[in-house]
């Protein structure tokens, strides 16, 4: 039987995120990893992001299924989990969302792609959700900046073939995505003692 090996959580901001719809596998095996491929050319089988949760719901019918929103800097992942995310929806059904006072959570979990005659949904399956706290969400900012910046000079120099297909899919533009790491860092300048300068 052929093990496989777990993928590493990508880093990736909202706004890059729900952009991306181009999902695919490696190989025929039933068990190799789906990936999705973002325009700066991250390979996600797993993502892992901080933000500020502002809405959980229990939209199932039948059984528990949870959607959440959580937002970062540049846009909002959306997070949906039921009986196959156990522990996930565990902790969703115990959140508590202050608006005045929403919670940060950290989520780990595979993308999802789902295509509907109008659009593309991206989200997120979560494998695992905690409530964190705001140093670490500035941290997760900064790395999540500076692996999108080194992203996109490889998708500049267009030499690896990972981040050739991104650009062919989504004829990506770096200084598009240039402009949402600028926004998501900008947000840390007041308190953090982190400056723009130490991404760019």
């Amino acid at each position: 039987m052929q093990s496989f090996r777990r993928e590493p959580a990508q880093r990736v901001f909202a706004q890059e995120f729900m952009e991306s719809n181009l999902a695919f596998k490696e190989s025929e095996d039933e068990f190799a990893p789906r990936f999705l491929l973002t325009p700066t050319g991250a390979k996600c089988n797993r993502v892992f992001v901080v933000g500020t949760m502002t809405e959980c719901e229990d939209i199932g019918i039948e059984s528990p299924y949870w959607r959440a929103r959580v937002a970062d800097p540049t846009g909002v992942f959306f997070i949906y989990s039921g009986q196959y995310q156990p522990r996930a929806t565990q902790v969703l059904s115990e959140m508590d969302i202050n608006i005045e006072d929403p919670p940060i959570v950290a989520v780990i979990g595979k993308p999802n792609v789902y295509e509907t005659d109008e659009s593309t949904i991206t989200s997120i399956r979560p494998e695992d959700v905690q409530i964190v706290d705001r140093e670490t969400m500035e941290s997760w900012i900064i790395d999540c900046a500076k692996q999108t910046m080194e992203r996109i000079e490889e998708v500049e120099k267009g030499e690896k073939e990972d981040f050739v297909k991104a650009k062919e899919h989504y004829l990506t533009e770096p200084e598009y995505y240039k402009e949402v790491v600028y926004t998501a860092i900008k947000t840390l300048e007041n308190g953090s003692g982190f400056e723009v300068v130490d991404v760019f």
